[in-house]
């Protein structure tokens, strides 16, 4: 279970302060998969990382019941100047888990080949995803955050990691941030639309997708159309 409380996120850009996410007090449930939908800039993935404890909000706060990941597809808790080895080890230790383990589900799920043994700053930001969503998945967390990495690789690697974040599902629950409705149906079975810095829960999938794609038929607006 993730609780948000009175959370707020604002930014300042261009002399004036946008939110993206308005005094929000909302409850993910424990094991539910939960897509979370909106337009580019709406504020999806800086909510993930609010979740998982890299971004601070503005105000309120964040309560887990149970082990979060860090937003699969976001590498930036990964050192550049570390291999992806390295990293992974680092990762291991950091969570508490068997590092040899960890390593070999990663060196064979992300399938870097010598790049593995690499420094991070040589990698395209497809390799990075790779390697983020192959430590994540290799960690029994209570809850994943899935951030787009099913858009990375070739046809056969994302079918790949589909099946692996489905046995990961059957223990665990989710929050995903995808612009896919098909994978949204395939992945997720309740959504939350956020917009305007409010964030609105649906157990019925279809009318979240309604929400969604009505408000993506408006006009967007001028701080919309700046990316934030």
């Amino acid at each position: 279970m993730i609780r948000l409380e009175r959370l707020s996120k604002s930014f300042a850009m261009r002399g004036e302060r946008k939110t993206v996410i308005d005094n929000v007090t909302a409850t993910f449930p424990e094991g539910r998969s939960v897509a979370l939908l909106g337009r580019n800039g709406a504020g999806k993935s800086t909510l993930l990382q609010i979740i998982a404890g890299t971004i601070r909000p503005t105000s309120g706060c964040v309560v887990s019941e149970g082990s979060v990941s860090y937003p699969v597809g976001f590498a930036g808790s990964f050192h550049p100047d570390l291999t992806g080895l390295q990293n992974t080890r680092f990762v291991a230790r950091l969570y508490g888990v068997d590092t040899d383990e960890l390593v070999d589900f990663v060196e064979d799920f992300a399938e870097l080949g010598r790049q593995f043994r690499m420094p991070l700053r040589s990698y395209s930001s497809g390799m990075r995803s790779r390697l983020s969503f192959g430590v994540s998945m290799g960690i029994p967390f209570d809850t994943y955050l899935v951030d787009e990495v099913t858009s990375v690789g070739d046809g056969a690697f994302r079918r790949k990691s589909i099946r692996v974040f489905d046995e990961r599902r059957k223990t665990s629950g989710a929050i995903v941030v995808t612009h896919s409705m098909p994978m949204v149906r395939r992945m997720c079975d309740m959504a939350a639309v956020l917009e305007e810095g409010r964030l609105v829960f649906y157990n019925d999938l279809e009318a979240a997708i309604a929400h969604h794609e009505h408000e993506m038929a408006l006009p967007v607006q001028s701080g919309r159309a700046n990316g934030w």
